[in-house]
């Protein structure tokens, strides 16, 4: 009986080593996760040319994910599941907070490494200006999102618009459903990424004459790409040598991208001011 309980102490304690010791610094397949901006099954097909790009730069299996929704990617990055991780802004301000990662990558679009959302309203209902929200629906993408929640939301606010008192706000997850939602007349208004709302219509996807852009957001620091701070620091710098280089169109494509470039964490303080300004508690988001 000692010699029993003696045993299961020694693997209960192997156990307890094996959970302290994390994720693997050098592990033999990649988890990347892209964000859920679109149908998941679309966001997979469209990057496969990245994961054959990283597989081939790399010499490591690649395994894309999207999650159901920004808050599970947040999480699942920082319980250590997760090696790399394509982040909308706000998303990434939230994981840091959670997590032990490293922005190391933004990307370029005509020389530029900032973006714009849009607030767009229904055109039938003749919503085409923030005096016509007021009263209105308005949908936003995630929570967590930083051009279909965070920036319109602001927008609003600074022309004295805020949800309840002026407004019903509604999420409905991503920035294709929000288009759609305000193009059918489900929503007044809606608030999304303007590099998204601009693809949807060029593809056909969204009727441009069914909808109006109230306005455009300033310029705000581009989607970051971050990985694990615990990976081992050869394969950190293989990750961001691959991203640097990285200069085929198919890759780029479906990121809009013209490039990817360095950026640090403190390009991200804009989207933390905007946080001030809303009064958002990012813990409870």
């Amino acid at each position: 009986m000692k010699s029993f309980l003696t045993g299961l102490a020694l693997v209960a304690a192997m156990l307890t080593q094996i959970a302290q010791a994390g994720p693997e610094p050098d592990p033999d397949t990649l988890k990347v996760a892209l964000l859920p901006d679109e149908n998941a099954a679309t966001v997979i097909k469209n990057n496969g040319p990245l994961k054959e790009y990283l597989e081939t730069k790399l010499g490591k299996e690649i395994d894309l994910v999207v999650t159901t929704d920004y808050s599970s990617m947040i999480e699942a990055m920082r319980h250590g599941r997760l090696d790399l991780g394509y982040f909308g802004p706000l998303s990434y301000v939230l994981a840091k907070q959670k997590s032990d990662i490293e922005a190391f990558a933004a990307l370029v679009k005509k020389g530029s490494k900032t973006y714009q959302a849009v607030l767009i309203g229904n055109a039938e209902a003749g919503v085409d200006s923030y005096e016509a929200v007021e009263g209105k629906d308005v949908v936003f993408g995630d929570v967590a999102s930083t051009s279909s929640h965070l920036i319109p939301k602001s927008m609003l606010a600074e022309h004295g618009l805020t949800q309840d008192a002026d407004y019903s706000e509604h999420f409905v997850g991503a920035h294709d459903a929000v288009a759609m939602a305000v193009m059918n007349g489900r929503a007044q208004a809606g608030g999304l990424s303007k590099p998204i709302f601009t693809s949807l219509v060029e593809r056909g996807v969204v009727d441009g004459s069914k909808v109006v852009v109230i306005a455009e957001s300033k310029p705000f620091p581009q989607y970051p790409w971050t990985m694990r701070s615990s990976l081992d620091p050869a394969l950190k710098e293989r990750i961001r040598e691959a991203f640097y280089q990285l200069d085929d169109p198919q890759v780029l494509g479906p990121f809009k991208a013209d490039a990817f470039e360095p950026i640090a964490d403190s390009d991200y303080d804009p989207v933390r001011e905007l946080g001030q300004i809303l009064s958002l508690d990012f813990a409870k988001l």
